[in-house]
């Protein structure tokens, strides 16, 4: 990149779009200073009070109404797309063919032909940076569990077991917004299923058949609001109610195209659990599992365990395991780490990228679209079997995040 300095953008003022927001504030702070410096420009939401006090409360200089404000604007280089994901591809094809350089949220959009027509206009983009964001991928716990188990010693994967329960839809009068419009798949399969599946694809590789697939709806209508839903806050509603179109709880069984075989199960109505991400790694010669509920610890049963005292170690986790030396203020060993760190993290690697910066095997890059576009033929393959009574159904073996 030529330019002294970066400029930054956030499109979209709401729960993800403040942690992208911080996580650009934070990012200059972490791993070193090798850095332009960065320029915090913009926050654009199209409801204004949200944007300003969003633009405000991260330090921002300005505060924008309109995406296509960020795309016109000379001094904004870096743009992370963070809006409903049926406006993700017509964001991004503007800001791609304006220069800027891109950080979409997950998942990449709402149909696999948008998916596509994004990657073709990633591809299209030359040297500008299009990446997408899959924040767990930087969980120090999660990243040091996927080196352990690709690096042999645990022997073959035999097993992947996985939930990401969350409860924000539990009130059935909560308010209808636009994360329960969509076809089908595109409820809670979409929303945290995506994470679910780029993290198994983590471990076991690329999945290559999904069979078993269940979509299901538990509430089927939602009082209309009568201002503005921010994330998944509560606010006030009419009489008037609309169809949920989409799913609150999915499942599905998968086959790896190396070999094992995986469960996943998602829910936005999981009374008790407002953000709870687990799973536990099966292989020949040991195990290993993770609850993002105590994110600064994972456990292990490693096979040159003892016979006599073999069973599950809680290893917390410190200075010698991914993103934790120089990622954090405190790095000490046991200080803690959760969600916002990730986004933080992921900041960092997309401004390092943009700046030329050399990547490190501290900090890996950023998953491109082509990933993005495999996630979602993975959540399409999981969808199609839901509809077809569970058949098997093939996915294709495009880039899967890694």
């Amino acid at each position: 990149m030529s330019k002294t300095s970066i400029g930054v953008a956030v499109i979209g003022a709401g729960m993800a779009g403040k942690a992208h927001a911080a996580g650009y504030r934070s990012a200059t702070a972490v791993f070193g200073e090798a850095l332009p410096p960065v320029r915090l420009v913009s926050v654009a939401d199209a409801y204004e009070p949200l944007a300003a006090a969003t633009a405000r409360r991260f330090g921002f200089e300005r505060f924008d109404t309109s995406w296509q404000a960020i795309a016109a604007a000379d001094d904004i280089d870096v743009v992370s797309v963070v809006v409903a994901n049926r406006l993700h591809r017509q964001i991004v094809e503007a800001l791609l063919a304006a220069g800027k350089n891109v950080l979409c949220e997950k998942p990449l959009s709402d149909t696999l032909d948008d998916a596509r027509a994004m990657v073709a206009a990633a591809d299209a983009a030359g040297e500008t940076v299009a990446r997408i964001g899959l924040t767990f991928l930087r969980s120090p716990g999660i990243a040091f569990l996927g080196q352990l188990v690709r690096s042999g010693r645990l022997g073959r994967l035999i097993n992947f077991d996985g939930a990401y329960w969350t409860d924000y839809a539990c009130d059935p009068n909560g308010p209808i917004s636009w994360r329960f419009k969509g076809p089908a798949g595109s409820g809670a399969l979409a929303d945290v299923g995506s994470h679910l599946t780029y993290i198994a694809e983590l471990f076991g590789g690329p999945v290559a058949t999904v069979r078993g697939g269940t979509l299901h709806t538990a509430y089927t209508s939602r009082p209309t609001p009568l201002g503005m839903v921010v994330g998944h806050e509560h606010a006030a509603v009419s009489d008037r109610r609309e169809p949920v179109e989409n799913d609150d709880v999915a499942g599905f069984f998968v086959d790896f195209a190396a070999g094992g075989t995986g469960s996943l199960q998602v829910s936005r109505v999981a009374q008790g659990h407002p953000n709870t991400l687990k799973f536990e790694v099966f292989c020949e010669r040991g195990s290993a599992s993770f609850d993002f509920r105590h994110p600064g610890q994972v456990r292990l049963r490693l096979p040159d365990d003892d016979v006599a005292s073999s069973g599950y170690r809680t290893v917390i986790l410190g200075p010698e395991h991914p993103y934790w030396r120089g990622g954090l203020a405190m790095d000490a060993p046991g200080v803690g780490v959760g969600q916002n760190d990730g986004f933080v993290f992921q900041a960092r690697a997309f401004l390092d990228e943009v700046a030329g910066v050399a990547e490190s095997e501290s900090l890996p890059r950023n998953a491109d679209f082509a990933a993005g576009l495999h996630n979602m033929a993975l959540l399409g393959a999981a969808t199609e079997s839901a509809l077809a009574g569970g058949s098997a159904v093939d996915v294709p073996l495009l880039a899967a995040a890694h």
